[in-house]
């Protein structure tokens, strides 16, 4: 059965569909608030950590994956400059790096204005793209931080092997 002919019903919230989705696939979640889920998702290179919020006031259901990194002062410079170089490939959402809780996050918003109801395949595409995306550039990030690449040549990494699995 389909993820989606779960819900017929147009009034399903998104974050119940979210954790149909966790228990579909056997994730570790944790409810955190009626639009608020936090799960653990298995990767090749780590577990992510991987958020879904359901903001009724903006329509949107936001995403935000995170995994920890602890670049040396020296290496942020380079760090950004990957990160540009990331976000012009990605199509769907953006790495950000937020120092103070040195996280590198995925975000994405899924924007479901006038009313409009995010199927379940949605949904579950917007986790996978979020681990794939992370899964596909960490060690890109890894090479720059730790292996004093240049980004350029990190990032020919990721371009030229398209790593792990959601």
């Amino acid at each position: 059965m389909a993820l989606s002919e779960q819900y017929l019903e147009d009034d399903i919230h998104p974050i119940d569909i979210v954790e149909t989705i966790a228990n579909h696939h056997e994730w570790d979640f944790d409810r955190i608030a009626d639009d608020q889920i936090a799960m653990a998702v298995e990767g090749q290179w780590r577990t992510y950590s991987i958020t879904l919020a359901w903001s009724a006031y903006d329509e949107t259901l936001r995403l935000i994956c995170t995994f920890d990194m602890e670049p040396p002062a020296d290496r942020i410079p380079a760090l950004h400059e990957i990160l540009n170089s990331v976000n012009d490939q990605c199509w769907a959402g953006a790495f950000t790096y937020w120092a103070d809780a040195k996280l590198m996050v995925y975000r994405y918003g899924l924007v479901l204005a006038g009313g409009n109801v995010a199927s379940a395949e949605q949904i579950d595409t917007m986790i996978s793209c979020a681990v794939m995306s992370a899964e596909r550039y960490y060690p890109a990030f890894q090479l720059v931080v730790w292996g004093n690449r240049e980004a350029k040549d990190a990032l020919e990494v990721a371009i030229a092997e398209a790593y792990g699995r959601a």
